[in-house]
């Protein structure tokens, strides 16, 4: 019974679901039946909005980079088969409905304690949290250390979200918001840690190309309109389209590059009352203490500078997982997915796309090694929740299960034994040290925004 009530609430779907979240939170903050109705209403019609681009993105991107594969004859032995994968083996064991409840209530918990800011409601993107919690259920048998496992990986996820928030205000433009998709957080400590380096290095620390210089220096050129037309006819000149399918490609990026950010301006018009009269009530109730409402990373990919890099990094991926001696996963059907896994590549450089591609480039190359490391675990996980295997592969992987760079430290090091333990635990130690190196960099990136004194964060 509770299984089939958690199976009927997931496949209600974010457009469904959160204008009903977002109703009861409005009537609990006492924002009136009205106001609540039409901010949960809107929200919901933004969500659709967004999906309709990145499905237009998806099916538009998906044969150019099949027609790209074939051209170059690319052949490795583990197929990309995207990221249902993931998803299959998070939600195909038996503790997957449970994890559920577990993750909300943790979740607050957590809040209550002070240990996080941010209330997670993106309960549809809650598999990447339990992906850990499943993958070790299915290779132990072990309740308890499975359950362990995803709630470690839950609590760190918050406090990245929790770190990152100054940025998906100040440069994403999302005001009482925060990013908990762990796949793509996880990257932030690395990509802020590439950022200060970049800093140090002569000329390259003067270099700013973020789409507003670029408007500047090359007018309309230079205009996410046409930046997106020119990304799209190189993807199809590189897959042999004719002159047709050249122009409609760039065409269709363009519309992406354009109506992402508009859709995502309309999903904000529906949340900003509710996350005002979030920060009302609480600083009301609780003097001193703030909280962010945790959305689904897809309100922030639509950011030009976001898009550009990751249309580049479509070839630049292909060519990486060609050269790269670790790689041997051929990336197909989560290259579509790459706008998510360059968020923070590119927020890092504060939208600088050369500092953005650069960042971008070396998320990749741990992709590729993770994806490869990871191929022959997720084969057994996906044959054992009974995932459709493509015909003729013999290893499956993915770019969005190589992004989960917690999971794989953390899964390592459950068994000395296991040939990555030690990779685990040096990987474990430099993401720390990153981390910890960097752990004042948001607040000094937005110092002037946020009323800090620098010298204060040294």
């Amino acid at each position: 019974m509770f299984e089939r009530v958690v199976d009927f609430v997931l496949n209600l779907g974010p457009e469904v679901m959160l204008p009903i979240i977002m109703l009861i939170f409005g009537l609990l903050l006492k924002q009136g039946f009205n106001k609540s109705f039409r901010a949960g209403v809107t929200i919901g019609v933004g969500f659709v909005g967004i999906n309709l681009v990145i499905g237009l993105l998806t099916s538009s991107l998906s044969p150019a980079t099949e027609a790209m594969v074939e051209r170059f004859n690319l052949n490795l032995s583990i197929l990309d088969v995207g990221w249902p994968v993931g998803a299959a083996i998070s939600f195909g064991t038996s503790l997957a409905p449970i994890m559920i409840p577990v993750i909300i209530v943790f979740n607050l918990i957590l809040v209550a304690l002070n240990w996080t800011k941010t209330i997670n409601v993106d309960i549809w993107n809650f598999w990447h949290l339990i992906f850990s919690t499943s993958i070790v259920y299915l290779a132990t048998d072990n309740v308890f250390l499975s359950i362990a496992m995803g709630l470690v990986i839950t609590g760190i996820t918050l406090k990245l979200a929790d770190w990152t928030a100054p940025a998906v205000e100040h440069h994403f433009g999302l005001k009482g918001v925060s990013l908990a998709h762990s796949e793509t957080v996880n990257f932030a400590p690395i990509t802020y840690a590439l950022n200060r380096v970049q800093d140090k290095i002569p000329g390259l620390n003067n270099l700013h190309a973020d789409p507003e210089t670029l408007r500047k220096k090359f007018g309309v050129f230079g205009e996410p309109l046409v930046m997106g037309l020119v990304l799209g006819i190189l993807i199809g000149i590189l897959g042999q389209y004719d002159i047709q399918g050249i122009l409609t490609l760039g065409v269709q990026m363009s519309a992406v590059l354009i109506l992402l950010p508009r859709m995502v301006a309309l999903l904000m018009e529906g949340l900003i009352p509710i996350s005002e009269g979030t920060r009302e009530f609480v600083t009301k109730k609780f003097p001193g203490k703030e909280v962010y409402i945790g959305l689904d990373a897809a309100v922030v990919i639509g950011n030009p500078a976001n898009m550009a890099v990751a249309l580049l990094m479509v070839p630049i991926t292909l060519v990486l997982a060609v050269i790269l001696p670790w790689n041997e996963m051929l990336p197909f059907a989560d290259l579509a997915v790459l706008p998510f896994t360059v968020i923070w590549a590119v927020a890092a450089s504060r939208g600088n796309i050369i500092r953005g591609l650069i960042n971008a480039i070396v998320t990749i190359m741990i992709v590729l090694f993770i994806s490869t490391n990871i191929a022959e675990l997720t084969t057994q996980m996906g044959q054992t929740v009974g995932f459709d295997m493509p015909e003729g592969s013999s290893l499956i992987s993915g770019i969005d299960v190589g992004s989960h760079i917690l999971v794989f430290i953390l899964y390592n090091l459950l068994d000395p034994s296991n040939p990555l333990f030690i990779t685990a635990i040096i990987f474990g130690v430099i993401y720390a040290l990153l981390w910890y190196w960097v752990r004042n960099d948001i607040k000094k990136q937005y110092a002037e925004e946020l009323g800090i004194d620098k010298e204060t964060l040294k």
